[in-house]
């Protein structure tokens, strides 16, 4: 699959989690190029602040492999990750990250801090704002309907 395809279908994964009242964050971790595993944010129905959408897709990537080393996988996702997936990520040495809109709220890749810049023992490439304007539509919308009900 190409890094298109790969992200469109992180973006549908979004917009499950929109269409679930979810802030729509989507996530998918392929390994030559195929699909191993998905992941979206679930943390409101869940009620549990590590529900995230790469979290749930490098568990599920962990699984499938049989493994915690993900070093021969790319991760791509819709919002740039926070410090904990950002940690999740350093953790689980995934090889890229790719991902759409730019958090600057919370974002540890570029926005607020780059923790890949610290000494970890982990420095993954990153592939930013690919495919940025899809991505931050979803979450402008979500934001925008929520302010809206509100």
């Amino acid at each position: 699959m190409t890094h298109r395809e790969l992200m469109n279908v992180a973006i549908e994964l979004a917009k499950e989690a929109y269409n679930d009242g979810e802030v729509p964050v989507g996530a998918v971790i392929a390994k030559d190029g195929e699909i191993i595993a998905k992941g979206r944010n679930r943390r409101e129905k869940a009620g549990n602040a590590l529900y995230h959408a790469e979290a749930e897709a490098i568990n599920n990537a962990c699984e499938v492999l049989g493994r915690w080393r993900l070093d021969d996988c790319v991760l791509y996702v819709t919002l740039e990750p926070c410090p904990m997936c950002a940690g999740a990520v350093i953790n689980s040495r995934i090889k890229k990250i790719v991902y759409g809109a730019y958090d600057l709220k919370a974002g540890s890749v570029d926005s607020v801090i780059n923790l890949f810049s610290l000494p970890y023992n982990h420095k993954p490439e990153i592939h930013a704002g690919f495919m940025e304007n899809e991505c931050k539509k979803l979450m402008t919308d979500f934001f925008e309907k929520i302010r809206k009900n509100s």
